[in-house]
């Protein structure tokens, strides 16, 4: 792994941790001068340049540096990958083919996670180079899937769509948990009772949306009774179509943003 940052150690986490232990062949080597420590774990050495590349034979490296550094650093790892190897990269917006040529035209995958991730509650879009065989898209799919859910797309602009739904996601849920909350203290409850309610009540809906085969609208109708509370909520919430309005242009402008790093 080049890069060592937030998104990056996360995963890194997940993959040595209790959730790696559907991996236990692999061994991972990390080239950050920053970093030191963070994962206590016999797999994993830190490094704080690349290894020489008599020494290597890397069947994946995993770019996760900034993409404005991607130019300057790919080209070092090119030599040290070993036949067959592949390149991940967790950049947002860096093309695929971009960094393919910058790393000898091998395959390459481009992943976009989410903050959840870190917890293994993550969901991680991917999208991989024609040239990719199904051995390296199951590799990446198995270290993925030990930090969440992982939905594989066609094309790089599906991964930018899939960015603005989900990539960006946890940042508009955490808005709207950050908002409920306030509602709730301006009610009158204190912020840890508030952030109770509000967190308990998200939790629990999701998983009960998430176990359950009927449509969102209909559980939606199914807790609304006929001139109660949930339907006076409702219909100021979202009965003028307000909020779904803004749910779109939300998502919308985190899709143009997605374009313009491309």
């Amino acid at each position: 792994m080049i890069g060592h940052g937030k998104m990056g150690s996360s995963l890194l986490a997940q993959w040595s941790g209790m959730a790696g232990d559907n991996l236990p062949e692999h061994r991972f080597f990390v080239v950050d001068p920053a970093a030191s420590a963070g994962v206590d774990t016999e797999r994993v050495t830190f490094l704080s340049a690349p290894p020489p590349v008599a020494d290597s034979a890397f069947d994946l490296v995993i770019v996760a540096v900034k993409p404005q550094v991607i130019d300057a650093v790919a080209p070092d790892y090119a030599p040290r990958l070993a036949q067959g190897g592949f390149v991940a990269s967790i950049a947002a917006g860096y093309p695929i083919a971009r960094l393919s040529a910058l790393v000898g035209g091998v395959p390459v995958v481009r992943i976009m996670p989410n903050l959840p991730a870190a917890i293994g509650a993550g969901v991680s879009g991917l999208c991989a180079a024609p040239s990719a065989s199904a051995a390296q898209r199951n590799a990446i799919t198995a270290l993925m899937e030990a930090a969440g859910t992982v939905v594989w797309v066609d094309d790089e602009d599906k991964l930018d769509r899939l960015t603005a739904v989900a990539g960006s996601g946890p940042g508009y849920v955490f808005e709207i948990a950050r908002t409920y909350v306030a509602a709730a203290e301006a009610l009158g409850f204190s912020t840890d009772e508030a952030r109770q309610l509000v967190l308990g009540t998200m939790a629990g809906t999701i998983a009960m949306a998430q176990g359950s085969d009927e449509s969102l609208e209909t559980l939606r109708t199914s807790v609304t009774s006929k001139n109660g509370t949930t339907a006076a909520g409702l219909e100021a919430l979202n009965g003028d179509d307000g909020l779904s309005t803004r749910m779109r242009a939300t998502i919308d402008a985190a899709y143009r943003r997605a374009i313009e790093l491309r």
